[in-house]
């Protein structure tokens, strides 16, 4: 139907031709706005929900405001997650640095000169004679026990 009335052609009328002065005005189109702009302005003036048309869409917004919310909020939770796993690795090289320099420390001080050298304040000397070892026959000891009771 629209493209029915725009085949039909009006006659213009004639205007006589008038010079006046041109007045500067910045390049603004008079009554056009941008689509975007209408949508902007009717949204922020609060005419987008007065408009039934309008009205039906409103719990898709909402969805998609509610999904907007959690994509933000799942941003700083894994922000959140990436600084905590940052945190407890550094915590972890600390950590272990530490067991790696206690244990060496341990390793220098178990051993045998180490220890001779620790144990002398209080009197005690390295024995310089081997010691002895005492063997014994487990049998003769089961006999012995036996014959006691």
């Amino acid at each position: 139907m629209a493209n029915k009335l725009r085949e039909i052609k009006k006659p213009e009328p004639v205007e006589e031709v008038v010079e006046q002065t041109p007045t500067k005005k910045a390049n603004v189109k008079p009554g056009r706005k941008g689509v975007l702009a209408k949508a902007l302005s009717g949204v922020f003036s609060g005419t987008f929900l007065a408009n039934e048309k309008n009205f039906k869409h409103v719990p898709f917004i909402l969805f998609a405001a509610v999904l907007a919310t959690a994509y933000i909020a799942y941003g700083y939770y894994a922000d959140d997650t990436i600084r905590d796993v940052n945190k407890i690795t550094n915590n972890l090289k600390e950590l272990k640095s530490e067991f790696i320099y206690t244990k060496s420390e341990l390793m220098f001080a178990s051993k045998q000169s180490e220890v001779a050298k620790a144990a002398e304040p209080i009197g005690l000397k390295e024995p310089i004679t081997p010691p002895l070892k005492i063997k014994v026959d487990s049998t003769q000891l089961y006999k012995k026990q036996q014959q006691k009771n």
